[in-house]
Parts: C-alpha cells; sequence; structure tokens
C-alpha cells in the first residue's frame, strides 16, 4: 500500500477491517472476477481519497466504504453498485475524471457515477434559481436508464445523516430537510422501508431535536413494560402456531420516534396514549404458493385469542403495495387491555420490505409475485419524458405524481388502474388514451353521471363519456393533476390552435401591412416576446379569436424616447424607493405583537417578518430564510413550508436566535377539546387570566351532543408560558386534549 502513506498504521487497519466487512456483507454474486473488480475500485478510491478528511477529522476513505457495506448490506446490491458506491465522489472530490472511470471500470460504471455526481455550485448560470432542484432533477433523470444511481444515491444520503452531528447547524438544517422533502420517500416509493424510517428518524433529530429526545427518552422508561405486554401477548399464539407445524419467528419492533410524533400530532394526543409505539411481526416460512393461506392462517390464530379492530385491518397481501410491499395488519385488543399492532408476512415480503427494489428483482419472475414497481418506473419514465420545466416546477411535479399515495379505480371491463389521490374523472380519461381526455365531456362513476371534475376514490368503477365535437379546453389545467393528463392536455390544446394557424397569419401581416411594419422573423419573434406569449403558433391562435388586435401591436412596436440602452429603460436615474425599515413592526402592530430581535452574524439589524405559516415565539427552535430584495422570513424549523424551503433553498439558510424582551408578548393559538358542563368557561378563564396572568385575544367555543370545542388565542412570553398553559388546562377533568395552533390565522378571523 505504498500510495496509502498518508494513513496511519491505525487508519490503515480501520480501512482494512471496514473493507473486510463489506465482503461480509456482499450477498449477491461474488467470483474471483467480482471480488478483483471491487478491490480495484477500493484500492483506487484509497489512493484518490488519500489526503481527504471529513468534518470530525476521520479520512474520507471511511465514507465511500461505508456506502458500499450500506449498498451490499442493507439494500442488497451487488458488484456494479458496490463499484459506483466506493468511487461516487471520486469525480466530484478529485482529479479523476469520468473518462478515467470509463477507462477502467467500462461505460456503465462511469455512466452511473456521472449521475451521482453534483452539478458544480459555482456554475455561473443566473437562471438557475435552485442549485439543490438541479441537482435533484440530474439524479432523478437516472431514473430512465438505471435506477442503481437512486440507490447508491440513498445509501450515501443515509450514511451523511448517521454521521450528521459534525456538521454547522445550519448544514444539520439543509442536509435533513432535502432529507425528509426528497430522499425519504423516495427510499419509500421504492420499497426500502428500514431505510426509510431511519432517514425520517434522522431529519427528526436534527428539525426537532427537543421532541425527538422527549419520545427516546419515554421509550426507553417504557421498554420494561413492552416487553412483559409482548411477551404476554405473544406466548399462546406462538404455542398454537407450533402445534399447527407453521414455521415462523416472532420480531418485536418499536416505531421510529418520527411515526409516533406523526401519530400525536395527527390524533392530537401525548405520547402515554399513543398505543401502537411497537408492533408485533409474525415472519412465516413457507413455500411462495402458500403464502396467502399461510398468512391468513396465523391471522385466523391470533383472532381466535383477541379480538381484532376491523376497522384497522389492512391487507397488501391480497393487493400489494405499488412499491411491492405486501403485508397483513391487525390491530387486535390484549388481554391487558391494550390494543397491540400486529403485522403478518413471509420471509419473502419481509425481504422485500427491507430492501424494497433490490430484493423485488429476486421474485419478479415468479408467478405469485405482483409489484406495481414496473408500472411506477414506467410512469417515471414517462413523466421525465414530457417537456422542459424550470427544475422547482419539475420537482414538485414529481412529488405530486410519483410520491403521492395511490387509489384503485377499476374500468368498466374490471381492470384495475392506479392514480395518485386527488385525480380526477379527467385524469382517468387521460390515463386510458390521450385523444380519451381530449374528447371526455363527463363520467359515469359507479353508474352515476359525474363532472369532468369530480375526484375518484379507490374503488371506483369508472366509464369515460365522450364527444366528438368536445375540444380541450385551458380550464382543465386547473383540476388535472396526473403529468400524463397535462402533457396530453397541453399536446391537445396545441393541435387545437394549429387549426387557427391560417386566420391567424392573414390577421397578423395585414396589421404588419397597416402600420408599414416589415413582416420579419425578427419582428414576429419582437411581437411574441412583447405579448409573453410561447411561440407563433399561440400568436396566430389568439390574433384569430382577437385576443391579440391591432391595437397592441401598435403599442408592441411604439417607439420608446432616447437610443442605445437607454431605450430599453423607463426612467434610467431615478433612485430606488428606500425601504420601509419599519414595514414588519407596523404589520405586527396591527395584530398587537411586535417581533423579537435576532442574533446571527451580522444579520441583527435586517429587516425581518414572523412567518404566519407556524407562529414562532421565543423558546421555539427557529431559522431565517434569507431571498433577495425581501426581510428574512423566519420560521420554526419543524414548519412543513420551511421544511420545502431549506430543502430547495439551503445556501439561504441562516441560523437565527430569539433575543429576548422581557415586556414584549406574542401572539399564541390553543386548541382543545371537553366535556360540556356548568362552569367548565369560567374554570378555563380563571387559569388562564388569574392563575396564569395571560391576555386572552380571542376565543371560539362550539358545543354538539355535550361536547366542546375551543380555540383561544392569547398572549405569551415564551413558549415555555405557552407550555405551562397546556400542562394547567390538561389538569381540567373535563378537557380531554389540548394542543398548539400552527396556525393562529384560522382563530384570529373569528371575531
Amino acid at each position: 500500500m505504498s500510495k496509502l502513506e498518508t494513513y496511519s498504521k491505525e487508519e490503515k487497519v480501520e480501512m482494512l477491517r471496514r473493507y473486510r466487512a463489506l465482503i461480509e456483507v456482499w450477498h449477491t454474486r461474488k467470483d474471483v472476477t467480482d471480488i478483483w473488480m471491487v478491490r480495484k475500485a477500493f484500492r483506487l478510491a484509497a489512493d484518490a481519497h488519500k489526503d481527504m478528511r471529513r468534518k470530525s477529522g476521520e479520512p474520507y476513505i471511511f465514507h465511500p466504504l461505508e456506502v458500499a457495506t450500506i449498498a451490499a448490506g442493507e439494500i442488497g446490491l451487488g458488484r456494479t453498485s458496490i463499484i459506483c458506491a466506493l468511487l461516487h465522489d471520486v469525480v466530484e472530490d478529485t482529479e479523476y475524471r469520468l473518462s478515467d472511470i470509463e477507462a477502467m471500470f467500462g461505460e456503465q460504471i462511469a455512466r452511473i457515477i456521472d449521475g451521482l455526481t453534483k452539478i458544480d455550485d459555482l456554475i455561473g448560470d443566473t437562471d438557475i434559481k435552485s442549485m439543490q432542484a438541479e441537482n435533484y432533477r440530474k439524479i432523478l433523470l437516472t431514473l430512465s436508464y438505471d435506477v442503481r444511481v437512486i440507490l447508491v444515491k440513498l445509501a450515501d444520503r443515509l450514511h451523511n445523516m448517521r454521521t450528521l452531528d459534525s456538521m454547522s447547524p445550519v448544514k444539520q438544517l439543509k442536509i435533513s430537510s432535502e432529507t425528509s422533502f426528497l430522499y425519504a420517500p423516495l427510499a419509500n416509493r421504492l420499497g426500502l422501508y428500514a431505510l426509510k424510517s431511519e432517514l425520517d428518524d434522522l431529519s427528526m433529530k436534527y428539525i426537532e431535536p427537543t421532541v425527538y429526545q422527549s419520545i427516546h427518552r419515554k421509550m426507553e422508561e417504557s421498554r420494561a413494560d413492552r416487553e412483559v405486554r409482548v411477551n404476554a401477548f405473544v406466548n399462546p399464539v406462538s404455542n398454537t402456531l407450533k402445534q399447527m407445524n407453521v414455521k415462523f419467528r416472532v420480531l418485536n419492533r418499536d416505531k421510529t420516534a418520527h411515526s409516533i410524533w406523526q401519530r400525536m400530532k395527527e390524533k392530537e394526543i401525548p405520547f402515554e396514549e399513543v398505543y401502537d409505539t411497537f408492533v408485533v411481526r409474525f415472519v412465516i416460512d413457507c413455500p411462495i404458493e402458500l403464502e396467502k393461506i399461510e398468512c391468513w392462517r396465523v391471522y385466523a390464530t391470533i383472532t381466535q385469542f383477541y379480538r381484532p379492530n376491523n376497522d384497522r385491518l389492512r391487507d397488501w397481501i391480497s393487493l400489494p403495495k405499488a412499491n411491492g410491499y405486501e403485508s397483513l395488519h391487525a390491530t387486535v385488543m390484549s388481554n391487558s387491555g391494550k390494543w397491540i399492532e400486529v403485522q403478518i408476512r413471509t420471509e419473502k415480503m419481509e425481504e422485500i420490505a427491507e430492501k424494497g427494489y433490490a430484493a423485488y428483482w429476486k421474485y419478479k419472475d415468479s408467478p405469485y409475485s405482483e409489484s406495481g414497481l414496473d408500472e411506477w418506473l414506467s410512469k417515471v419514465r414517462e413523466l421525465l419524458d414530457t417537456e422542459e420545466v424550470s427544475a422547482i416546477d419539475f420537482i414538485d411535479n414529481f412529488k405530486l405524481n410519483l410520491f403521492s399515495d395511490e387509489i384503485s379505480v377499476f374500468t368498466p371491463k374490471g381492470k384495475m388502474i392506479s392514480l395518485p389521490i386527488g385525480s380526477t374523472a379527467l385524469d382517468f380519461a387521460y390515463n386510458i388514451h390521450t385523444s380519451l381526455g381530449n374528447s371526455c365531456i363527463g363520467a359515469n362513476v359507479n353508474h352515476k353521471l359525474v363532472p369532468l371534475n369530480y375526484p375518484l376514490k379507490s374503488g371506483d368503477q369508472v366509464e369515460i363519456i365522450s364527444s366528438k365535437v368536445q375540444q380541450p379546453k385551458e380550464e382543465w389545467y386547473d383540476f388535472v393533476i396526473t403529468a400524463r393528463a397535462k402533457s396530453g392536455l397541453k399536446e391537445g390544446i396545441r393541435e387545437l390552435r394549429k387549426t387557427y394557424k391560417e386566420l391567424g397569419r392573414e390577421k397578423v401581416e395585414g396589421w404588419f401591412k397597416q402600420l408599414n411594419i416589415e413582416s420579419s422573423k425578427q419582428n414576429i419573434l419582437h411581437l411574441i416576446e412583447f405579448e409573453e406569449i410561447s411561440g407563433i403558433v399561440d400568436l396566430y391562435y389568439y390574433s384569430a379569436i382577437d385576443r391579440i388586435t391591432l391595437a397592441k401591436v401598435k403599442a408592441a412596436f411604439r417607439e420608446k424616447p432616447g437610443s442605445g440602452i437607454l431605450k430599453y429603460l423607463t426612467n434610467p436615474f431615478s433612485r430606488s424607493k428606500p425601504k420601509d425599515e419599519n414595514n414588519i413592526v407596523q404589520s405586527d402592530k396591527k395584530e398587537g405583537v411586535f417581533t423579537p430581535s435576532l442574533i446571527n452574524h451580522q444579520m441583527d439589524e435586517m429587516n425581518y417578518t414572523v412567518s404566519t405559516c407556524c407562529n414562532p415565539i421565543p423558546g421555539d427552535e427557529v431559522v431565517a430564510l434569507y431571498f433577495s430584495n425581501e426581510p428574512l422570513h423566519i420560521h420554526r424549523t419543524n414548519c412543513t413550508k420551511a421544511r420545502n424551503l431549506m430543502s430547495q433553498y439551503g445556501n439561504n439558510i441562516v441560523k437565527a436566535k430569539w433575543r429576548q424582551k422581557e415586556d414584549i408578548a406574542f401572539l399564541a393559538g390553543i386548541k382543545l377539546t371537553g366535556i360540556d358542563s356548568v362552569g367548565f368557561i369560567h374554570r378555563l378563564t380563571q387559569i388562564i387570566s388569574i392563575d396564569l396572568g395571560l391576555n386572552i385575544r380571542n376565543m371560539q367555543l362550539e358545543s354538539t351532543g355535550g361536547v366542546v370545542e375551543l380555540m383561544i388565542t392569547v398572549y405569551v412570553k415564551n413558549a415555555q408560558q405557552l407550555k405551562d398553559l397546556i400542562s394547567s388546562l390538561r389538569k381540567i377533568k373535563e378537557i380531554r386534549k389540548v394542543s398548539r395552533l400552527e396556525r393562529i390565522a384560522d382563530a384570529d378571523t373569528l371575531n
């Protein structure tokens, strides 16, 4: 290892240990040539990165080794992916070029590594609004030719998240937001549930550290009690299954902090009321052709002892998820009076659930294997083939169409079609065929006539009604959501507008002649630019239907005063209007709220606005986002809008802290549910106004059937005061739920 003299003796030993661990977890084909190629890639990476260190101080080569180990051991990838994982940063961070990689390892590996290489952040194109979005698009475009790019990228992201402690707080927020925005949903869509769960959990660790630590602490404190409950639950079922000669194993899996927190927010309940903090999984070893029978036999055995909640039965064996996931989920009442979530699956289903796409390929040719992964990938390729849009629009479209949950609907002949949630009858029509979408006038859904914008539900049977005289309309864009529908509609409108070509051209040429303007290509382009339309087809169409008129053409060619560059400036010597330094305070004064000061580098005096989407108050973890010519936008770090912005504009993040001022109060909202009783409001207001000395700004009460719901806005000094309020209100025996309102705008408009 003469080339590796920059490594210490201990580092070389550790490097070799990690390399051997990689080889040990590599379980796909592994002949002499395969091992030789991987060793060659390892030695190249070790030499290329020999002068590089990670933020933690350890040799950089440890990172590609760990990425390769994740790819091989946790995703189940083979030689090509392992080599790409070892070399994924070589082209980006060292002197080696793609041509060097191709010469040593071949075109396929070079192409995958090219997909893994980021676009240069220093690119001098001012039209690029979000370099992160451009890099997302580059990665996603590789799905059109090799899904392994994504799988290696997910392994890379997982190791970066596992080692994120050494990064700065701003970097932690940027990377965590990217992960929850794109990479965790992508892992989920490719069936990598174990990887997806860990990515979500690690993102939460940095975005909502207080909640994350609190849930982990409570999970640890309740571990002994859970183990007792699980053993008491499993024992009678296990004994019976053994008597039935069923081969199985039982896994007790804790839910992640992220999934528990999602449940707490969804149900507006504290940790102590979340019953499914863990899951009991029965994994059956049986032939593939007996999978469904054996799973239902185990379910029948469990329900002999425990009563099921039929509303929570999920059968993903008869109808697997689109990403190949198969399992039977049930919730049953244990003898201790607690609900327990149970999952029943086979060893094959377990492998596919853990390793996703890579494991799916092992069973793809089985006559008993069903998966929508191929269909999903074909939808991906179809989306990637659509017309160029901005990177941000591309990512939004991708997430909407390919990450959202799906519904299953049926044609009149019983063929099942998967569509994103929110799809309409018109989306269904375009999914069948573009011409059917363009001529659609309505639909029969479950034998009932509905309009084009009717939102479909799972299980609907849809028959499209069409007419030869129907034409595609621009207003349809308002309610179609699928990429196929938008693409088909766009092409249909374009073809329709082409039929107006001759009439439109005659009008334009007539106007040019009347105004003594040469009918040249340059002047045509000038008119198109002036009218801000997409091209000559639209120019002739809008002229034909008189949306463009002689007066507008005259305005387009009216000469402005001056000459040279001044000709294009309306008022070249005017000074820009100074910003109103108090504009944020004034808007807050309308609401009776004063904003705090922020501490961050040299930005103390910058204008800022507190975002109403999450309503941060002192004590909350906050982040500031800077955009040119705008005040800093202050959000809570767990705000969904902020997370999406950080994932696309990571370089705009400014870590912010509150500078508390004792005499300032902030508006906060709470929502509570309780039992209506005489004196209830009196006890409530006494705690808020008398005991805690808080000023109530607004209160709305609705009482139905003895249950009362309230939304209250109050002034507090900080987040701790709000927590004390919520804690005090929970002690009122009639109150069942109390939670903080994320947005106070809804409660604030009740007056």
